[in-house]
């Protein structure tokens, strides 16, 4: 059995370490490219989201690179997420392709995904201690955590130092040092080399960086190729990213084991409560909340949502009826999209967002105390 999952950001960096740690013969699928999402849309049902497509295409290479058993999220929910992987084993057998799908459970909240991962690695490893199945997912999710720390760190580099490109480069570096670290040592020696070079980096005299929330759908947020490098295109544009959704957080390693852990969603959520009660699937309540919970402390938020994403569609549609003061820019995703148009977009909101920060700073005499600025 040779195992393989889609690509998502830079997950391919804990679930390598993961699979090697346990010595899984695996296939991690070539980078994202044109000819991913183009196989995807080629056999993809006529109206399905983005991730949909883009996933089904990394299924594609990847069986084509020899794999022969894909690991995909699914479950019970509202979002058409939970139909994924169901749906793409019905087109890759009409494709003629040999191979078993294992469905990771993701959509109940009661289910913890990371037992869920635990049960499938014990199965594809052939029985592997529990002990050392517990030590590589460890070992994969504190790749994770560092990954994070150091893109967090990237995101408010970007768009405050000198020479263009030096961040973004070294922030490749850093991904490639940390998938190629072999112990837990080396990792963490990886991660504070990269920060303090980072750390070292020339800035800007007297920047003074927007302050942008991203949030949407969890997929094109973390996919930059699903979102044509927006955050690095923000970065060009003086706008520091914050970003509600990160895998180190969505898999809850730490939180898992305490014991009187308070589920991290719940603050979001509260806020969202006035104009949504309810989970609508997907990241809808969150992206509402996200709005709520931030009008104080962001200039703006690009809202991404896959083209037909109904969970997105709902909260876009909710959020200018909220009375919090602040820009949001929805975008939406897919092969359609033209880089072109979507720095259009990006250049004039944050063109609007800096004249209204002047504009209000003006009104506060420009003492700083509007927005935390």
């Amino acid at each position: 059995m040779k195992l393989t999952f889609p690509h998502m950001g830079n997950i391919y960096v804990p679930m390598r370490a993961i699979l090697s740690e346990l010595d899984i013969d695996h296939v991690i699928p070539p980078p994202i490219t044109a000819r991913t999402l183009s196989l995807g849309v080629k056999y993809s049902p006529e109206g399905i989201c983005i991730p949909f497509k883009i996933t089904l295409g990394c299924f594609i290479e990847a069986l084509e690179s020899g794999a022969d058993a894909l690991l995909q999220a699914g479950g019970m929910g509202t979002c058409r997420l939970g139909r994924y992987a169901m749906s793409q084993e019905q087109v890759l057998k009409q494709l003629g392709y040999k191979f078993e799908m294992i469905i990771l459970g993701v959509h109940n909240e009661a289910d913890n995904k990371l037992v869920g991962l635990a049960k499938i690695i014990k199965k594809v490893s052939g029985g592997a201690p529990w002990s050392k199945i517990i030590s590589a997912i460890g070992f994969g999710l504190l790749k994770q955590e560092m990954l994070d720390g150091i893109e967090k760190k990237v995101q408010k580099m970007r768009p405050v130092e000198a020479g263009r490109g030096s961040v973004e480069k070294l922030y490749r570096q850093a991904v490639k040092a940390i998938d190629e670290a072999g112990d837990t040592k080396s990792v963490k020696r990886a991660k504070q080399e990269y920060m303090e070079r980072l750390d070292s980096v020339p800035v800007t005299p007297g920047a003074d960086p927007l302050i942008v929330g991203v949030t949407g759908e969890f997929y094109v947020v973390l996919d930059p190729f699903c979102n044509m490098d927006m955050e690095i295109e923000l970065g060009k544009l003086g706008a520091e990213v914050r970003r509600y959704t990160w895998v180190s957080s969505w898999t809850q390693f730490r939180s898992f084991l305490n014991p009187f852990r308070k589920e991290p969603k719940e603050p979001i959520r509260r806020a969202a409560y006035p104009y949504l009660r309810r989970d609508i699937g997907g990241d809808g309540w969150e992206s509402v909340g996200e709005k709520v919970l931030h009008s104080k402390d962001y200039d703006g938020i690009v809202h991404l949502l896959p083209f037909t994403c109904l969970p997105e569609i709902i909260a876009q549609n909710i959020m200018p009826s909220t009375k919090e003061d602040i820009p949001v820019l929805s975008i939406t995703c897919d092969e359609q999209m033209g880089k072109a148009g979507m720095l259009t977009r990006l250049e004039a909101f944050t063109d609007l967002l800096k004249r209204r920060r002047r504009e209000r700073r003006k009104v506060a005499g420009a003492d700083g105390n509007i927005s935390g600025h």
